[in-house]
């Protein structure tokens, strides 16, 4: 959802990988009592989408993952555009990526990397009769090659590691295959759960034969009208034999409030336990505007603030009920859309306005990691 940013670093197809086009979301839910965050939370437990940081470098982007720094946030999620990074066919550029692997190292911020936009040589999209969004590789191995490349650039005993002995090691050790495919604009022929488990399989298998430590993350499964349901898409993968194939299941469950959020999580970890697996959710995205168009999603900024706090105190004190892996908050900062792009709620769901001043929400963010880190002390 950071189109703002797309002429600075090119590959527009990936800056739109978090747009995420949803509609009506689950909400309600019996209301339960709030809670305190009493047990603290690992690091790296509380994460932020921050593509500005990313799509701006230099002092710039120093500032701002201080800022995220100091916010208490200690995660980056952040695509790794394909297109961006192997222009030619077994040629990799991480140089881009390289400088924003070392920022993060630098404040020891841990990174979620998305893997998402294939390259024209390897993409599925058709020669005529193209549809808006992002298509996946024609052949699902090469995006298994990809992501073994860059495990071997920036994961334990990576050639970046190596390269760079003066910072801080935070090898990346989590991968996200994908975003959204069950919304038609990540899977533009039609969302179709038993291909994307064969796009799991192999870069997953691709990244363990170079990590077998390696955490492989779905992609964020959002509940949207545009697509198909979460759960039903949910219920294809596991069909499809989903099991097995990663090590965290991700969730994108953007709601009217906190139990709507809550709600969503619940249905996923119902899908999940019917099939007899356990492995643990990740939230990539959540978040209100305080702008752009009528929405659901959209509030005032002291209700966001509001929702931010509740919703980040319950999923904390809820962590082992609901084997929470992490919970990301998008967006760091709001945004205008790409030239050409449409205004929607996700350009506005900034801890920050467009501007760079603090919402209230940011405060909310703050008093909640500063309360997760004290317990943990």
């Amino acid at each position: 959802m950071w189109q703002r940013y797309r002429g600075l670093i090119a590959g527009a197809a990936a800056l739109a990988a978090c747009l995420v086009v949803l509609a009506v979301l689950y909400g309600g839910g019996d209301e339960e009592e709030p809670r305190e965050p009493r047990a603290g939370a690992p690091p790296g437990f509380l994460g932020v989408v921050a593509e500005d940081a990313f799509g701006m470098p230099g002092a710039y982007r120093s500032r701002t993952l201080d800022r995220v720094r100091a916010a208490g946030a200690g995660l980056v999620r952040q695509t790794f555009d394909w297109t961006l990074i192997e222009r030619f066919r077994g040629r990799y550029d991480f140089s881009f990526y390289d400088r924003f692997v070392a920022a993060l190292a630098e404040r020891k911020l841990q990174l979620l990397p998305i893997l998402f936009n294939a390259p024209p040589i390897y993409s599925s999209a058709p020669t005529r009769g193209r549809r808006r969004g992002t298509y996946p590789p024609r052949r699902f191995a090469d995006l298994g090659a990809f992501g073994a490349a860059l495990a071997r650039r920036y994961g334990p005993g990576g050639s970046f590691w190596r390269s760079h002995p003066q910072l801080p090691r935070l090898p990346v050790r989590s991968w996200q295959v994908w975003n959204e495919p069950n919304v038609p604009v990540y899977w533009p022929a039609g969302p179709d759960p038993a291909a994307y488990v064969r796009l799991l399989r192999a870069t997953g298998r691709a990244i363990k034969r170079v990590d077998p430590g390696a955490e492989i993350v779905t992609a964020g499964l959002a509940e949207s009208e545009l697509g198909v349901p979460l759960r039903g898409y949910l219920e294809g993968m596991y069909e499809a034999g989903a099991a097995g194939t990663f090590d965290v299941l991700a969730v994108n469950p953007f709601a009217r409030d906190t139990q709507g959020v809550l709600a969503v999580v619940r249905a996923a970890r119902g899908v999940s336990a019917a099939h007899g697996d356990a492995t643990p959710v990740w939230i990539t995205e959540f978040g209100w505007a305080t702008g752009g168009p009528p929405s659901a999603f959209r509030v005032g900024e002291d209700e966001q603030a509001d929702l931010v706090e509740e919703t980040l105190v319950e999923l904390a004190s809820r962590r082992r009920e609901l084997r929470l892996r992490g919970v990301i908050y998008f967006n760091w900062r709001d945004s205008l859309p790409f030239e050409g792009g449409r205004d929607f709620f996700g350009l506005h769901t900034g801890l920050l306005r467009r501007g760079g001043s603090a919402k209230p929400a940011l405060d909310s963010y703050r008093r909640v990691a500063e309360s997760l880190e004290a317990s943990s002390g």
